[in-house]
């Protein structure tokens, strides 16, 4: 029986469990579990903003060592460090054989059946089935997932640091370097400064943008984002104007490119409106609830610019997250100032505690 934080019903405090993992059956891996990031999408599951199963086990964003592989696994082998992908690359579906996708079909985000492949669960607890979350569940001692979730590592890789590779740095470091491909000199406006915005505003700073405007309601976030690397920060709620607004007056004529890591439509909309009218990209990473409009100008929706949407900053995730690692651990980039906490799993209340108080 393994320790795990199980969310028994939606909007219900996380209780430390004893649960039955079951071994991995075919082309699966059963990994230990080190080390978990926790992600905003974490925290929007546990209060029910999206369909899921309950009981489930949640937490997406792991580093952990493989224990045993079933039977056909033969990409990574028992003893291996590895992070777990939060969206597989199956190699086979039409997302991972072209060139540009990596949102691969057997993806359990949306919708989310909380199953594995095969349909079934691999945890039990108290005689009842527990249902896992994005095929990952990285908040227990031990995890079942795919092997087409599982990407092999670096040997040397820190255990207790690089967990946040498997999710916040590609999708927002990703996000500015890989899918929107901020260009020297250019100007940036991030919506939101948490996790995924602070790692947008990193890879903005290291594409060579030369102004970067960081938004966001929680003052306390502001001379953390400076330190790396935001120019001006703006509070939208204390302004007498929509902040699109106050971005055009700053520039001029627009950012060159925006990044929204929040996930409201508002402020979608507020970041599309605050790009150039001719050449701006407005970049979408946060996630709405399901079914949330939101509504653009449709009489100046032809001049030029670009609305996107990325996941995961686009990459191929078994492909492109071991290079990542490989990157950290040559210097390549600094993932260090991203972590705000590190807490022992029986503190795991306390780090949502942090989260939700905006200190992390």
């Amino acid at each position: 029986m393994d320790d795990s934080a199980i969310a028994w019903t939606k909007n219900s405090p996380l209780s430390i469990e004893k649960v039955q993992v079951e071994p991995p059956k075919a082309g699966e891996v059963r990994i230990k579990m080190t080390s978990s990031g926790i992600c905003g999408t974490d925290d929007h599951a546990l209060k029910g903003l999206f369909p899921l199963n309950f009981p489930l086990i949640p937490g997406h964003e792991g580093a952990g060592i493989v224990e045993s592989i079933g039977e056909g696994v033969n990409s990574v082998k028992p003893g291996d460090k590895v992070l777990t992908l939060p969206v597989p690359q199956c190699r086979e579906c039409s997302a991972c054989m072209h060139p540009k996708g990596n949102f691969c079909e057997k993806q359990d985000v949306v919708p989310s059946s909380g199953l594995m492949l095969d349909g079934t669960s691999r945890f039990t607890c108290r005689g009842e089935k527990i249902y896992h979350f994005f095929r990952t569940s990285t908040f227990v001692e031990y995890t079942v997932v795919p092997e087409i979730e599982v990407a092999k590592i670096d040997d040397a890789a820190p255990m207790d640091k690089i967990c946040i590779i498997s999710c916040e740095v590609p999708t927002g470091y990703g996000a500015a370097v890989h899918s929107a491909k901020v260009t020297p000199g250019s100007t940036c406006v991030v919506f939101g400064l948490g996790g995924i915005g602070s790692a947008i505003v990193m890879g903005c700073k290291a594409s060579g943008a030369s102004r970067i405007i960081g938004i966001d309601i929680n003052e306390e976030k502001f001379p953390r984002a400076r330190a790396l690397g935001v120019t001006d920060c703006i509070n939208p709620q204390k302004l007498k104007k929509p902040v699109q607004e106050v971005v055009m007056e700053m520039t001029g004529i627009g950012a060159d490119f925006a990044f929204e890591a929040i996930g409201l439509s508002d402020t979608m909309v507020a970041a599309w409106e605050s790009c150039h009218l001719s050449y701006g990209v407005c970049v979408i990473t946060g996630v709405a609830p399901p079914n949330t409009p939101f509504s653009l100008d449709g009489g100046n929706a032809f001049t030029g610019r670009t609305l996107k949407g990325t996941c995961l900053g686009d990459y191929k995730t078994r492909d492109s997250f071991p290079q990542l690692v490989t990157d950290y651990l040559q210097n390549k980039i600094n993932i260090d100032p991203l972590i705000t906490h590190q807490l022992p799993f029986n503190q795991l209340h306390k780090a949502f505690e942090l989260y939700r108080a905006g200190k992390a």
